[in-house]
């Protein structure tokens, strides 16, 4: 039985995305649409509101925000495999609470009280990792669950009350300047060393690796080899302790009280799809998700300088999220009518098969 004679050149794939140019690849994405429109809005903001360009601005926008920053990090990745963790602001309230009790009415040593703190955060984590990842529930009921709970207990421990006092030199190192006179507080230190742990961990990491594979298809990345309950769990419990840092944050920076930091995860997660990360997993970026928190918090404080109220700052947030969604559709749309797509051809007859003859009759394959 003879073979049949494929022409070779139908078996060649060609992939549209990488026919356009380089330029074109790098702009057409939507981390660079944040990292732009961050760019507007923040040189509008110095050129047309007063006390927008002031010296305080940068400092006060930066202190304000550490919370969202910080919540956002564990919150990409956890998004990235799928999952959500609603409880991230819950857990932030009831570390902060615990660190205040811990220090003022057990009268432990301010770091044992933050130790008390992280460990509390990392406990609410692998609650959350627990039941989602080896229990296999929705991470959207669980964490609307662990929400309610543990804002009861940061309110049932403290009622209305809220503790300050701490250690004024942690205070005051908590708001001290990089070189005593910029427009950056210290704290943006370690926050940059955090954000740079979770860029490698995420972007450079067989761990990385695995969550962006888990969001895809977790059938695939089982097969792959990863380890998909004990990753989630991994992620889960990097939440609760990144929401004790930002619950110690919050109480030096304020006070300690069970209801602080209410709703402060619907901005997180406004924050991180706005910075390109997909609702459904599988894609997305820390310095895109970083844009998006820093453009939320740019459009706060001009409007706040600007005397818009408060609802009509969320509804503006609340429209650049549903942009954010309705944005990668958009840019299919687009990419499809620029010029150079080049369409991928259908995969070959299988070798052995008898190729189905040409509807016009008579000629081969190869014209």
């Amino acid at each position: 039985m003879s073979t049949p004679t494929i022409d070779r050149a139908v078996d060649e794939r060609t992939y549209a995305s990488y026919a356009r140019p380089l330029l074109w690849r790098l702009v057409a994405t939507r981390e660079f649409a944040v990292f732009a429109l961050l760019a507007i809005v923040y040189v509008y903001a110095r050129g047309s509101i007063v006390g927008f360009d002031g010296p305080l601005t940068i400092y006060f926008l930066f202190l304000e925000s550490a919370p969202i920053m910080l919540l956002a990090l564990p919150m990409t990745l956890i998004i990235i495999t799928g999952e959500i963790d609603l409880s991230v602001a819950s857990t932030m309230a009831l570390t902060g609470a615990m660190l205040g009790i811990a220090y003022t009415k057990w009268d432990l040593p301010f770091l044992a009280a933050v130790g008390v703190a992280i460990v509390v955060g990392l406990l609410c984590g692998l609650v959350n990792g627990f039941l989602v990842a080896y229990l296999k529930l929705p991470s959207l009921a669980v964490t609307v669950g662990t929400l309610a709970l543990f804002r009861g207990l940061a309110e049932g421990f403290l009622g209305t009350e809220s503790i300050s006092g701490f250690p004024e030199r942690w205070t005051d190192l908590l708001k001290d300047r990089i070189g005593g006179d910029s427009s950056y507080p210290l704290f943006v230190i370690p926050l940059a060393v955090l954000a740079i742990a979770f860029g490698v961990l995420l972007h450079f990491t067989t761990f990385g690796r695995g969550v962006y594979e888990i969001g895809l298809n977790d059938e695939a990345a089982r097969f792959t080899g990863v380890d998909i309950a004990r990753t989630k769990l991994i992620l889960f419990m990097l939440a609760g302790g990144v929401a004790a840092l930002a619950g110690i944050y919050q109480s030096l920076y304020t006070v300690a009280r069970g209801d602080s930091a209410v709703n402060l995860e619907l901005q997180v997660i406004a924050a991180v799809l706005l910075g390109g990360v997909s609702i459904f997993g599988g894609r997305g970026s820390l310095p895109g998700v970083l844009a998006g928190v820093l453009l939320i918090a740019v459009i706060n404080s001009a409007m706040r300088l600007d005397g818009v109220r408060g609802e009509v700052t969320e509804i503006v947030i609340g429209c650049l999220l549903v942009a954010s969604v309705i944005a990668p559709t958009l840019l299919t749309w687009i990419s499809g009518l620029v010029p150079g797509r080049v369409p991928r051809p259908a995969a070959p007859p299988s070798v052995g098969t008898t190729p189905e003859p040409p509807a016009s009759g008579g000629s081969s394959l190869k014209s």
